[in-house]
C-alpha cells in the first residue's frame, strides 16, 4: 500500500472517530440529571424581591430573583394552573406547562410600596421570547410576605432551584429549567 494511500485512511478513521466523539460529548454536556418534583425551602425571608433577570444557556434556560438581604426559602412545583397571591384568582401564564414559583420574600417595603420593577397581577416580569424552554414570566402578586410568579415552559422539564450569595447585601434565588430531558 503506498503512502499516500495510508495517510488517507489514517485520516478518514479519526474522521470518523471524530464524528462518533461530538455527538457522545454533546450529550454528556447537556447531562442535566434534575428531575421534574416540586422543590422547596421552607425559610421565611424578610429582604424584598427587587429584581428579576433571564439568560439563555447551552442546556437550560435562567431566570434569577435577586432578593435584598439573604435569601431564604422558596416553593417551585409544576401546576394545572397559576393562582394570584390573596385572591385566588386565576392568573393566565402562557405555555405547555406552568411552573409556580412561590418565594418566601415580599415584593414590598415596610410602608407597603413595590421593591419589583413592573410588578403588576397578570403582567410580564421579563421578555424570553426567543428563549429554547421558557415562553413567560408572569407576576402573580405579593402577600404575607410571599411573592407569586408563573413561569410558562415549553413542556414539562427538568428543572433545579438554588441560592447564591451575593454581590453585596443581595442574594439570589435561581430557577434553571432544562432545555430537553437527559
Amino acid at each position: 500500500m503506498s503512502r499516500t494511500i495510508r495517510v488517507l485512511l489514517v485520516a478518514l478513521l479519526a474522521l470518523a472517530g471524530a464524528a462518533v466523539a461530538v455527538p457522545a460529548s454533546a450529550a454528556t454536556a447537556c447531562a442535566t440529571p434534575w428531575g421534574s418534583l416540586p422543590e422547596s425551602a421552607s425559610l421565611l425571608g424578610r429582604g424584598a424581591v427587587v429584581d428579576v433577570r433571564s439568560g439563555r444557556h447551552a442546556c437550560f434556560d435562567r431566570l434569577v430573583f435577586e432578593v435584598r438581604g439573604p435569601a431564604a426559602g422558596y416553593s417551585v412545583q409544576y401546576v394545572g394552573q397559576v393562582t394570584q397571591d390573596g385572591s385566588g384568582a386565576v392568573v393566565p401564564v402562557p405555555g405547555g406547562a406552568r411552573l409556580q414559583v412561590v418565594l418566601h420574600h415580599p415584593a414590598y417595603d415596610d410602608r407597603g410600596n413595590s421593591t419589583l420593577p413592573g410588578a403588576r397581577p397578570g403582567r410580564s416580569l421579563e421578555d424570553v421570547r426567543g428563549y429554547s424552554t421558557l415562553r413567560s414570566v408572569i407576576y402573580a402578586g405579593s402577600f404575607e410576605g410571599q411573592t407569586t410568579i408563573g413561569v410558562g415552559t415549553r413542556a414539562r422539564l427538568p428543572f433545579r432551584v438554588f441560592t447564591l450569595d451575593g454581590p453585596g447585601d443581595r442574594d439570589r434565588i435561581v430557577l434553571d429549567v432544562a432545555h430537553r430531558w437527559s
